[in-house]
């Protein structure tokens, strides 16, 4: 098998997934690379919190976006703890445990696990 037949097969199973099973998917990628990088202060720990700012950006977007159908205290909710994801990865520091515990209970929480 070729790399571009892996790749295909990779995205129809991808396209296969419940929504909420993707969103969560993509959560856990971001949240494996916050985990691989604790205790590191070098450009990966710099480009795994970007890359966590990017997810929680794209959350908030989704979230206010007219056409989302979450309740709207559920989407109050989750933006009110995404603002507080942005603001502890505005420190100087960020927490990774947090960021990182935060990151697995929404991913829980699409899929019913939580």
């Amino acid at each position: 098998m070729s790399l571009a037949d892996l790749v295909r097969a990779y995205g129809a199973t991808r396209a296969a997934l419940d929504p909420r099973e993707q969103e969560a998917d993509i959560i856990r990628r971001v949240t494996g690379s916050l985990r691989a990088v604790q205790g590191d202060d070098g450009p990966a720990r710099m480009r795994a919190v970007a890359d966590n700012r990017r997810l929680w950006l794209a959350m908030e977007s989704a979230l206010v976006h007219p056409a989302n159908q979450l309740p709207p205290a559920m989407r109050a909710g989750l933006i009110s703890l995404g603002r507080a994801v942005q603001r502890e990865m505005d420190g100087p520091e960020p927490d990774l445990a947090f960021l990182i515990e935060v990151n697995e209970q929404v991913a829980a929480g699409l899929t019913g696990q939580g």
